[in-house]
């Protein structure tokens, strides 16, 4: 037997609370941040995550649309980026241990929380690949005024545009920061040492640790130069209030000759 999971990053966020409220299927488990059910009827898997990511596992594709269609109502912003992770489990009853694989994991028999430690890594490796974008995009953006201030020796972004530049990496940072639980290991696995072996071997797979790490030391080079382009912006507005306040005071002494005489 083997079963497919696809992760696919649809928006920057998800109500779960509301959508919990208004999805009338039980769920096998969840918490005020995700939420994964087991369908029985149809032996397929869903797995509904805050930071916009839905996993699915067994889904008929027609359903799966279907699915997407319901989910989006949830969304504070939707992604259009095609961010998605496939993985798959394969059964094999001859064996006494899980096996993982790069692409695919093999026990002995499928069980929902199997199912949930695969899904969850899964769509973990998804919610980096978007936060990987995110940044990448501002490093390419901030290189272009690093270039500027090599070839010109200033910088011709407004004040304006610098603290609109500053706000969007703040917000991913924070959004980064936010959603920092992604890593923690799920309950389920604490006293289960099977579980918990899958979970690590799952991380090492898709590299979650070693990947949010490079996120992070990324996000801190965009921050480093955000304080270098804040500390020139400054000078120059130094600089030009300087010039303000010295033809003020020409336009004064002016002033004053012309109407002594």
């Amino acid at each position: 037997m083997q079963i497919k999971i696809e992760a696919i990053q649809i928006a920057e966020s998800f109500n779960i609370k509301k959508f919990r409220t208004e999805f009338h299927t039980e769920a096998f488990s969840g918490s005020t941040s995700e939420v994964f059910y087991a369908i029985t009827k149809t032996s397929s898997y869903l797995y509904v995550f805050d930071y916009g990511v839905v996993v699915f596992a067994n889904y008929d594709p027609l359903a799966k649309d279907e699915f997407i269609k319901i989910i989006k109502n949830y969304a504070t912003t939707l992604v259009d980026l095609n961010l998605f992770e496939e993985y798959r489990i394969e059964t094999d009853v001859a064996l006494h241990k899980i096996i993982v694989k790069n692409d695919y994991v093999i026990v002995p028999q499928i069980d929902p929380s199997i199912l949930r430690i695969a899904m969850l890594n899964t769509g973990q490796s998804v919610a980096l690949e978007y936060y990987e974008v995110l940044t990448d995009e501002l490093i390419t953006s901030s290189k272009h005024y690093i270039l500027e201030l090599e070839k010109r020796g200033k910088l011709s972004i407004s004040k304006t545009n610098l603290l609109k530049y500053i706000g969007k990496v703040l917000n991913v940072k924070n959004s980064i920061v936010d959603n920092l639980y992604i890593l923690d290991d799920p309950n389920l696995v604490w006293d289960h040492e099977e579980l918990d072996l899958l979970n690590r071997q799952l991380k090492a797979n898709f590299d979650i640790n070693t990947r949010f790490k490079d996120l992070d030391y990324r996000l801190q080079i965009v921050e480093d130069n955000l304080t270098l382009f804040t500390d020139v912006l400054n000078v120059r507005e130094s600089s030009r209030l300087e010039w303000i306040v010295i033809i003020l005071i020409l336009i004064e002494i002016l002033i004053a000759l012309f109407f002594h005489r």
